[in-house]
């Protein structure tokens, strides 16, 4: 918020790929992650972590104790931060207009851990599309996907895919037995 009235911070955090190559500012990757466009954008991630958040947390916490499952649910958190905008620094490195800012990456990397955890909860769009959260997270993949590739929109979809695998690939490889609870879910699940 204080970015918000105050340029140099927001200038000197928020991610611009063609300063982290030409000036190795790669602090970028994390500050930018504190940064929002406006109080929508700020309310609608924290609104996320705290639907999705909590079941992480939970069996991180579960399976490691209190002080290393908070460590995970970092790692997962400041990863899927980190992770998500490599691709956006390889495509825009020499882009000196490129910027971006939020925290979509971590927020999808939670989002996708707590669809392991929970493949057949409800995912609710607009208070009432509701769907499955392993189908719920297909179509995100996909949309997100297509996004990215067109460009258009002002919104960093790379950030939101590479977020939401990092979110899955790391969760199946720290949380034994995971993928084959998520597998069996879904194949207990009311269609099939």
């Amino acid at each position: 918020m204080y970015a918000w009235s105050n340029e140099a911070i927001m200038r000197g955090w928020i991610f611009h790929p063609f300063y982290v190559a030409k000036k190795h500012q790669y602090y970028r990757f994390i500050t930018s992650g504190f940064l929002h466009a406006d109080w929508m954008h700020l309310f609608f991630n924290m609104l996320t972590l705290y639907f999705f958040g909590e079941i992480v947390e939970t069996v991180f916490i579960y399976h490691y104790g209190f002080e290393v499952g908070i460590l995970m649910y970092l790692l997962i958190y400041f990863g899927g931060m980190i992770v998500a905008d490599i691709p956006t620094y390889i495509k825009h490195r020499k882009n000196f207009d490129y910027r971006a800012l939020g925290a979509s990456g971590a927020v999808s990397a939670i989002i996708f851990s707590s669809i392991i955890f929970s493949p057949t909860r409800d995912i609710c769009l607009y208070m009432f599309i509701c769907m499955p959260g392993f189908l719920f997270g297909l179509l995100y993949l996909i949309y997100s996907y297509y996004q990215a590739k067109r460009m258009g929109d002002n919104i960093n979809h790379d950030a939101h895919l590479y977020g939401a695998v990092f979110g899955f690939v790391l969760t199946i490889l720290i949380v034994p037995g995971s993928l084959g609870s998520f597998i069996q879910k879904i194949m207990h699940w009311g269609i099939f």
